[in-house]
């Protein structure tokens, strides 16, 4: 495992140092939900516990939504916020406001149909969001990417907020202007990280309101009542060793070292995408992402997996059991994480992904084993292990999960199947581009979902393809401009020959994770179209081009994937790149590049991130090139400072369209990286077809010349 796993700050809090009693109240994120934070967006809770249990798996004004909506809308939404409303005052609720994020239990991005419960409750399914109810308000939370989805899903009863725009509040100074003084502010706190609770509790106490934990259930669970959607059933699958490149044993042997150099004897993981990693496991419980629900604790001598065990083949529980990992119930997480601070054990927490709840049942327990007078100091110490892994008493480590960093390191077999996948999703690209062109120019009238599902087709027909990665982005005209567009049936545009077009998609392999964007014109684009991309296209290869020293953050890139629009006043709303799990998730972290500062993760080689620059006009079109690349070591003639330095090797393979390109704009240089581009491509994937489609590969790989 890497080394860099251990160069975060380890806090060490002993049961010493908390209060004799659990604190009234705690709190969540002013807007910095973990999701947030994830998707490159800077952020800015603990009542009296009952018996902690888990529910199963199973002034500044903001412009009002209603400005941008149809007259009759809203209807439903209205009547799910009064039946909302009427729960606050219910004996065991008491509250004044209620707060419904995005996320599940695990700060997942992409949820199961049944906690979807903030688009349950505004009407608005972008993957990113954090609604606020009052008991006359609300009002909803989104990032540059939604706000044109945001204006057209919500009703006249929800007041939109453009988080990042000037001048916007955030929830909690939102909530400090709405309500009057001494005010009870609810949450789910399975639903939030220990952090983002405790940010919020300090935030909303400036108001001096008290932020509630609602441990029995979740109010809007509690209205959705039968028609919400069953859990998840799915079995869980074994993720090959010749995809994964390192077996379970190796993979937790690691771990565990991990563990005794921070001073700890056990861990708690709830993020799915690093639970599926470390065990090479998949799951089918949420659409595009190949996890399970499930948590998983990892102690100095065992592990234990919390999840349905209905889930759990006999030849997936013949792999647990080789690995010496047990089965529990998903519901009794909390149960033993008691039992751990019982034993004296000393837990590794990622406050940032770990939800309140469990972080709260922890460092309760701590109060009722103190284990020996020493831990009544209320003076920081420095875990002593015994041979078993123990101390003399439960003591939390407060530190980033070294799961996280050693996932998205990828090794030479996910490396391999990465590349290996995108160049069979390449094909499939060919294939359906060349479709699409011939159905245009015949003027074959198709919706932006009918596009979408025979891409899906295309893709399905590869070898080892399982699902997309996310739902694919279709936008014609003025849709391309909507960041994150999903579009629907019976809502959606049909594909204009004459406009932009922009395709976002992505599929998950049994071998690899793929992510790619193309924005296209059928006829003539217009000279300001073509301006527009060929400076995304700039910033795209100057990313690509990119050579940086060791340990260099994702944000010191950023400006070189933007420098190009800057020169024109132009820019977009979202970061250039992300990471992309190996056959797991299509977004992950840490790493990422933003023009966000926040994220200090240095790009390390082996790690994968996306290159996506984009400019996007709203009401009119929107353009982004994107491909995925991972890092690799550069052989530079120099090595300043003693440090090597770092750049990119692409692993996606599909024509960007020159019919769009100002060469004029582009220097000679630019001019040789589309063309040696090209010529990769020609190269990499025509064998892979014939037909139409290679003949297709053939005409869009040819050379450009800047005269």
């Amino acid at each position: 495992m890497d080394s860099s796993l251990s160069a975060s700050t380890t806090m060490l809090t002993c049961s010493s140092k908390l209060h004799h009693y659990p604190p009234r109240s705690f709190r969540f994120l002013s807007f910095s939900l973990p999701i947030f934070r994830k998707l490159g967006i800077c952020p800015k809770f603990l009542s009296k516990s009952p018996n902690l249990t888990v529910r199963s798996s199973s002034s500044i004004t903001a412009k009002p939504s209603w400005e941008f909506q149809k007259k009759g809308r809203g209807k439903e939404q209205d009547n799910k916020l009064r039946a909302l409303r009427e729960i606050f005052t219910r004996p065991g609720v008491n509250v004044d406001a209620y707060i419904i994020p995005s996320q599940d239990a695990h700060q997942s991005e992409f949820i199961a149909e049944c906690y979807m419960r903030r688009a349950y409750i505004s009407g608005f399914t972008g993957s990113a969001g954090t609604a606020v109810v009052t008991k006359d308000k609300a009002a909803l939370w989104t990032d540059g990417r939604y706000f044109l989805q945001a204006e057209k899903q919500l009703n006249s009863s929800w007041d939109l907020m453009r988080a990042g725009n000037m001048g916007v509040p955030t929830p909690s100074q939102w909530l400090n202007t709405v309500l009057a003084p001494g005010c009870r502010i609810g949450i789910d706190p399975f639903l939030f990280s220990s952090d983002a609770a405790k940010e919020f509790k300090e935030d909303i106490s400036k108001g001096n309101h008290e932020l509630v934990f609602l441990y029995d259930f979740n109010l809007v669970d509690e209205i959705w009542k039968e028609s919400r959607p069953n859990p998840p059933k799915e079995p869980i699958r074994l993720h090959d060793l010749k995809y994964a490149g390192v077996n379970v044993s190796s993979k937790l042997s690691c771990l565990r070292s991990e563990l005794r150099n921070a001073g700890a004897s056990a861990i708690v993981i709830s993020m799915l995408d690093e639970i599926a990693w470390l065990l090479n496991l998949r799951g089918n419980d949420i659409r595009h992402s190949p996890v399970m629900y499930a948590y998983l604790v990892v102690e100095i001598d065992g592990a234990k997996l919390f999840v349905d065990d209905t889930k759990v083949t006999p030849e997936v529980m013949e792999h647990l059991t080789n690995a010496g990992i047990e089965l529990r119930a998903y519901e009794s997480i909390l149960s033993e994480i008691e039992s751990l601070a019982a034993k004296g054990a000393n837990l590794w927490l990622d406050t940032s992904s770990v939800n309140a709840a469990i972080v709260n049942a922890y460092e309760s327990a701590c109060y009722k084993y103190p284990w020996d007078s020493a831990t009544k100091s209320r003076k920081k110490r420095t875990a002593n292990l015994d041979s078993n892994g123990q101390s003399g008493g439960p003591c939390a480590v407060y530190r980033s999960s070294p799961v996280s960093l050693s996932k998205a390191v990828k090794n030479d077999a996910e490396l391999e199947g990465m590349r290996n996948c995108h160049l069979r999703d390449a094909a499939a690209l060919a294939q359906f581009w060349a479709w699409l062109e011939d159905e245009i120019q015949r003027d074959v009238v198709l919706t932006e979902v009918e596009v979408a599902d025979k891409l899906l087709e295309f893709r399905s027909h590869q070898d080892g393809f399982l699902d997309t990665s996310f739902d694919t982005i279709s936008g014609s005209g003025a849709n391309g401009a909507i960041i994150h567009y999903k579009p629907e049936a019976d809502s959606c545009s049909t594909v204009d020959g004459k406009k932009l077009f922009l395709l976002d998609s992505g599929g998950q392999y049994i071998d690899g994770t793929t992510d790619i964007t193309r924005t296209v014109h059928f006829s003539e684009p217009s000279a300001r179209e073509r301006e527009c991309f060929t400076r995304v296209l700039q910033g795209h290869i100057a990313l690509d081009q990119a050579v940086f020293p060791e340990n260099t953050p994702g944000f010191v890139l950023d400006a070189f994937a933007r420098s190009s629009l800057w020169k024109v006043g132009l820019d977009y709303r979202h970061g250039t790149g992300h990471g992309v799990g190996a056959a797991l998730n299509v977004h992950e972290g840490p790493h990422s590049i933003s023009f966000r500062f926040g994220n200090i993760t240095p790009l390390l080689t082996g790690m994968i991130v996306s290159n996506e620059p984009g400019y996007y006009e709203d009401h009119h079109f929107g353009i982004r090139i994107e491909n995925l690349l991972y890092v690799k070591e550069e052989d530079t003639p120099n090595r300043f400072g003693g440090i090597g330095y770092l750049g990119f090797e692409k692993l996606t393979f599909v024509p960007i369209q020159t019919k769009l390109v100002d060469i004029s704009l582009l220097s000679v240089a630019e001019v040789e990286w589309l063309n040696s581009y090209h010529l990769q491509v020609w190269e990499k994937v025509s064998p892979l077809l014939d037909g139409s489609a290679r003949q297709w590969l053939w005409n869009n790989t040819q050379p450009i010349t800047k005269l």
